[in-house]
């Protein structure tokens, strides 16, 4: 899960000395917090991404070099 905090309790205090009402900064602080804890990619996330991506970037350049070789495997059988 998300290793971001976001101080829900400070950011609902901040929101009624602005003129909210206790009912409207509540509120707002769930979404929030819903949209950080759900929404928002974290480090590890994009860790993660990397990771996956250069495992796949891999296998793919794996498998295109292997066509080239049997490729060329073909060619040079069909050639003599």
């Amino acid at each position: 899960m998300p290793e971001m905090v976001f101080n829900s309790l400070n950011y609902a205090k901040r929101l009624e000395q602005a003129g909210f009402t206790r009912e409207q900064a509540e509120v707002q602080a769930n979404i929030m917090t819903e949209i950080v804890d759900e929404k928002i990619a974290t480090k590890q996330d994009l860790r993660e991404l990397e990771l996956r991506l250069k495992y796949d970037l891999t296998l793919r350049m794996g498998a295109m070099i292997a066509a080239g070789v049997a490729f060329l495997a073909a060619l040079m059988t069909f050639l003599k």
